[in-house]
């Protein structure tokens, strides 16, 4: 019986890896391409408790570790717990100033949506914060979260809308899926250790799929 349930757990995850390398080749486009990153190119992964790894057990199972320890570069965790996008806003310049990164991958939102904030004031603060790292030359990928529902069927779609405007890499899939799966999560927001391991393989593929890499 062990033998049964280790053989679905191991196709269970297999077709979820399946999902969700389909999820990116969706979601990024052919028509939109990064400079590729030096190999001491600086990554700056900026969000909330979803980029902090919130439910991991430890910041080295973040999905900005794990991410980091694939491409062997730097990832700088700058994810605070609890942060609304406005926050994210008031907090990027100094971040980015502090750490002058080649490139941003942007996870934030999350907490305005659980809060039921309006669509239009998240879109505005996530434009502003594209716009900042955009202002000073670096380049940035977007990390799609889901809208609260019983079963967070789907990424909020202005996700997807504010990455065609701004023509950058958009990851609209992946949260979506993991945030699904009872198996992967610490709590009913946050993925757990193996959660977030599917994340930063998902923002690897990304970034490999983009160019960066």
């Amino acid at each position: 019986m062990n033998t049964i349930n280790h053989t679905w757990a191991l196709i269970k995850y297999s077709l979820l890896g399946a999902i969700l390398i389909a999820g990116i080749a969706c979601s990024s486009g052919d028509s939109t391409q990064l400079s590729k990153l030096s190999p001491n190119g600086i990554i700056l992964a900026f969000g909330d408790s979803l980029t902090y790894g919130t439910g991991a057990g430890g910041s080295q199972y973040s999905y900005p570790s794990i991410l980091a320890e694939k491409i062997e570069r730097q990832v700088i965790n700058e994810g605070v717990p609890g942060e609304l996008s406005g926050e994210g806003v008031a907090r990027l310049p100094q971040v980015l100033d502090r750490y002058q990164p080649h490139l941003v991958i942007l996870c934030h939102g999350g907490n305005d949506l659980l809060r039921q904030r309006a669509d239009s004031q998240i879109v505005a603060n996530l434009q502003k914060m594209i716009e900042l790292v955009r202002e000073r030359g670096i380049e940035i990928v977007l990390l799609a979260v889901p809208r609260p529902t019983l079963l967070f069927m789907e990424s909020a779609s202005f996700y997807t809308e504010i990455a065609r405007e701004y023509h950058i890499p958009v990851d609209n899939k992946t949260l979506v899926s993991l945030e699904k799966n009872s198996a992967l999560k610490s709590d009913r927001v946050h993925l757990n250790r193996e959660g977030y391991r599917l994340l930063g393989e998902a923002v690897f593929r990304l970034l490999r799929g983009s160019g960066a890499l």
